[in-house]
């Protein structure tokens, strides 16, 4: 879609402080130049705080970058998904020997009276080894569940991503829409400023009614309310976008365009069905709770191992007989090996349950992830005809922005030969401040809607993105994470499926500009 502007409702270049007067104290020689005082210094200051210097600008990619290393709630999924990474060590740990050693020193205070030996002191060692040869399925199947379960961490890490660049899209499309908002009702304001100085100055010469003067200062006051909630709801944006990415915006900068958008809702609900995160974690949660099952039956089959120990005994010289010319040998040693089986015959009926719980709690899994699939059809379909609908609002809105600067245009004309009254006038540039507020909104309802299609799709994250060049988030490696990343990153094993994401480049071209 070809670049386009609406000059009428581009930024001031920079900020110019005024004070909007009374019409009734304008003189007919001072209309032009009170039209240039007219920029408030409340919009000065909010302009200040999003047109930076070009060297400061900010990038949507910037913004995501910086909140892929910064985000609170990146890092605490992070953390989250380390931790379920532990789950299949300790799964392991179940199924491998186990080798223990123990030393004691004693010294014998008071010896029984009746004992041939008595010694005084000993120290005393031994060594214990036990290896797991069979432990009906449970090992196992509990390595499974606890890779199940990771598989699941990090499809839900994908989610956060996802959901966390989501909101930052929507927080600082939000600052350009409602900058764009404030400067065309800055630029309203001036033009009905402009426009009561000029019907008082006809009314002064009996071309006009005091109702044409109401009129005009009526439709005056509302736009002044009306610039008072755009900055507001300015504010609003900016306080967001602090929140979410973690420092001011600063002269943002055009979006690029979005990668990958799909042709059709078919598509784009094929896509999701394959790669949404959050149906992908479901999945994973079913596969873990039934090797649960597994795990549950197992308590009720034997076990067997193999042993083997060895002992070390020292009396330290100190071990006397009591019978006259009778010694002890002063060190003793033993070792043994051999098969230990553990047979379950009742356990007062614990097993049983286990596996009943198991069983319910796989039931609830799947229920849960059929759950999730219609979300996610739901939702992309969704995204989609909102993405759709946008793009016609967007075209639909230029028409009705140039219609009415012609409307507006021929209305003052018919005005000055007095074919058309104040009212009318005043309704035109109503209108086309209305049609021009409608086209950045659906600009930035388009973005936003696309993205969250993206989201669904799974294709929202950094890798998808392009946001960096070298290794991106994987706990169980450990790996190098980007400059100042405070949870560790590394590439996730989904980024290896074979997607051929497109990345958000900042050469992009872009679909729409923004006023």
């Amino acid at each position: 879609m070809p670049a386009s502007h609406i000059e009428s409702a581009q930024l001031p270049a920079a900020p110019r402080t005024c004070v909007l007067a009374r019409a009734p104290e304008y003189s007919p020689s001072s209309i032009v130049a009170v039209a240039i005082r007219r920029q408030c210094a409340s919009i000065a200051a909010l302009l200040l705080l999003v047109a930076a210097s070009p060297a400061q600008a900010d990038s949507l990619r910037d913004a995501l970058r910086f909140a892929y290393r910064t985000s609170p709630g990146l890092t605490a999924a992070r953390a989250g998904l380390r931790a379920t990474d532990e789950g299949v060590p300790i799964a392991k740990a179940a199924g491998r020997p186990n080798l223990s050693a123990t030393a004691d020193y004693q010294e014998f205070i008071v010896r029984a009276a009746n004992s041939f030996s008595a010694p005084l002191r000993a120290a005393a060692a031994s060594a214990n080894l036990a290896v797991p040869i069979y432990q009906g399925g449970r090992v196992r199947n509990a390595i499974r569940a606890a890779d199940a379960r990771v598989e699941s961490g990090r499809a839900g890490l994908r989610s956060t991503e996802a959901d966390v660049f989501s909101a930052i899209v929507a927080v600082y499309l939000d600052v350009l829409r409602d900058s764009a908002i404030v400067a065309l009702n800055q630029r309203n304001v001036e033009v009905l400023g402009t426009n009561l100085q000029a019907t008082h100055d006809r009314f002064e010469i009996g071309d006009l009614t005091a109702t044409d003067v109401a009129q005009s200062d009526a439709r005056l006051q509302v736009a002044r309310g009306q610039l008072e909630l755009a900055q507001a709801q300015l504010i609003t944006s900016l306080e967001n976008y602090l929140r979410f990415v973690g420092r001011p915006a600063e002269a943002l900068e055009q979006p690029p365009a979005l990668p990958n958008l799909p042709g059709s809702a078919d598509v784009a609900v094929d896509a999701a069905l394959d790669d949404n995160p959050q149906l992908v974690a479901a999945r994973a949660d079913v596969r873990a709770t039934g090797f649960d099952i597994g795990v549950a039956k197992a308590a009720r089959l034997p076990r067997l191992s193999g042993i083997a120990s060895g002992n070390y005994n020292n009396f330290l010289g100190s071990l006397d007989s009591t019978i006259p010319g009778r010694t002890f040998v002063q060190t003793q040693r033993t070792a043994t090996v051999g098969l230990s089986a553990t047979i379950p015959l009742y356990q007062g009926g614990l097993p049983a349950a286990q596996v009943r719980r198991a069983k319910a709690l796989t039931s609830q899994s799947m229920e849960q992830a059929i759950l999730v699939e219609r979300r996610v059809i739901a939702e992309t379909r969704a995204a989609f005809a909102r993405h759709r609908a946008t793009q016609f609002v967007i075209n639909s809105s230029r028409a009705a922005v140039s219609a009415n600067e012609l409307a507006l245009e021929g209305v003052r004309a018919e005005n000055s030969v007095g074919n058309r009254n104040i009212l009318d006038v005043l309704n035109a540039e109503q209108e086309l401040l209305n049609s021009k507020v409608q086209l950045v909104t659906a600009r930035r309802d388009a973005y936003v809607a696309g993205f969250s299609l993206l989201a669904a799709m799974g294709r929202a994250e950094a890798d998808d993105l392009g946001l960096f060049g070298g290794e991106l988030f994987q706990p169980r490696l450990g790996g190098a994470a980007p400059e100042g990343d405070r949870g560790g990153v590394d590439r996730r094993p989904h980024e290896q499926d074979g997607r051929s994401g497109v990345a958000m480049r900042a050469d992009a071209p872009v679909e729409e500009r923004w006023p």
